[in-house]
């Protein structure tokens, strides 16, 4: 089963093109034909010529980084994206959400969804959709939440699984926490999964375990690169009984809601770790069957109303990835973004509150109602996991 990527805006096009030259390089192993076969039929279709192509699809305002990905895939000798696989304008968002969602996305429609369905028609059988994009500018966000919208009406049974960007605490964009707000509140409705990576995680990753010096955008993207396709890449299910499981994005976050009888006393200043409601660990490599994965089953990580058999995942392959000798990945579902997500929120609110730059917004479209209910509903997330226990 295939899947198409949806590179929007700078982060989400340069992420991605990190992301397929990983892939490529794990995939492109004569000594794992099986192994290399199920990800080259995932992330890539055979041109008649015998190269490789994305399954992808870019999008952007502006054309300098859809070139510059482009031209770099094709330099690299071993894949490449479509000649006519992207969309781009002279004129970009200005890191104004309510610009690409009210405005850059509906004028272009029609030539976005062309795109996708030219894409869908190259796949024999479609698994579902991942949107790459960030959550604090105005392409990315604006315009990556309203082909979210897109593809949840056009394919509705398809999976989508969006990754986010997060940005830096510090700051980006003076109204970061604006575009995040909105992004984030309208994709909890739409998307079927998201996977989040925080700029300032994966910074202190390149400082402190890479031992980088001077860190740039292209290693913070390298090691994001790195960690999806440690989930994306082909793995071995409880369910796939020996063979590579075919379904990559079809993980079932769906939870249980508590019995009514269930208590709820751990709060957001509760100072203990992380509860979860849903873990997958992937383990590849050398010893995936011998691994000791016990502390991942204790129940004093999950909810007290989810047994941890039903909250953990467990996949394996025995095959190396990306030539390291074993790797482990774990996805969580759990508190780990709250106090990110709470500084977010909070922030926004308090320039919310003082009238700053609402203006910007509600001339594109986005009315003080919209981010009062976008708020609301962040609020509630919030409100969910903090009282977890």
């Amino acid at each position: 089963m295939s899947v198409v990527t949806v590179q929007l805006g700078q982060c989400g096009n340069q992420v991605g093109q990190e992301l397929f030259d990983v892939i490529c390089s794990d995939a492109r192993d004569v000594h794992r034909k099986t192994y290399s076969t199920v990800s080259c039929e995932r992330f890539f279709r055979e041109t008649t010529q015998g190269d490789l192509e994305a399954r992808a699809v870019l999008i952007d305002m502006e054309p300098k980084v859809i070139n510059h990905s482009m031209s770099k895939a094709a330099k690299s000798g071993r894949w490449r994206y479509g000649e006519t696989s992207h969309f781009s304008q002279k004129q970009g968002s200005g890191n104004n959400w309510a610009n690409g969602y009210c405005v850059h996305g509906p004028r272009h429609r029609d030539a976005v969804e062309e795109l996708m369905r030219r894409e869908v028609e190259h796949c024999d059988m479609l698994a579902g959709f991942i949107p790459i994009m960030s959550v604090a500018g105005g392409t990315g966000s604006g315009v990556g939440t309203f082909v979210t919208q897109c593809l949840r009406d056009i394919y509705p049974s398809s999976f989508v699984l969006n990754h986010l960007t997060w940005p830096y605490g510090t700051g980006e964009v003076i109204v970061q926490n604006y575009n995040s707000v909105l992004t984030l509140a309208h994709l909890y409705q739409l998307s079927d999964a998201i996977l989040v990576h925080e700029n300032d995680i994966v910074h202190k990753i390149c400082s402190q375990l890479l031992k980088i010096k001077q860190i740039s955008f292209s290693d913070i993207n390298r090691v994001i690169a790195h960690q999806l396709g440690g989930v994306l890449q082909p793995t071995l299910t409880p369910a796939s009984c020996g063979a590579y499981s075919r379904h990559p994005v079809g993980i079932d976050w769906q939870v249980c809601p508590p019995p009514a009888s269930a208590g709820r006393s751990r709060s957001l200043s509760a100072g203990s770790f992380n509860t979860s409601l849903a873990n997958l660990l992937i383990l590849r490599g050398k010893d995936v069957y011998s691994a000791e994965t016990g502390g991942f089953e204790d129940s004093a990580i999950y909810t007290s109303w989810l047994p941890p058999d039903e909250a953990l995942s467990l996949w394996k392959s025995p095959v190396p990835f990306n030539k390291y000798e074993k790797s482990a990945t774990l996805v969580s579902n759990s508190q780990a973004l709250l106090r990110p997500l709470d500084d977010m929120v909070r922030k926004a609110w308090n320039m919310f509150a003082s009238r700053a730059y609402i203006h910007q917004y509600v001339k594109f479209g986005i009315s003080e109602e919209d981010f009062l209910d976008s708020f609301t509903s962040l609020e509630q997330v919030i409100s969910s996991y903090s009282e977890l226990q």
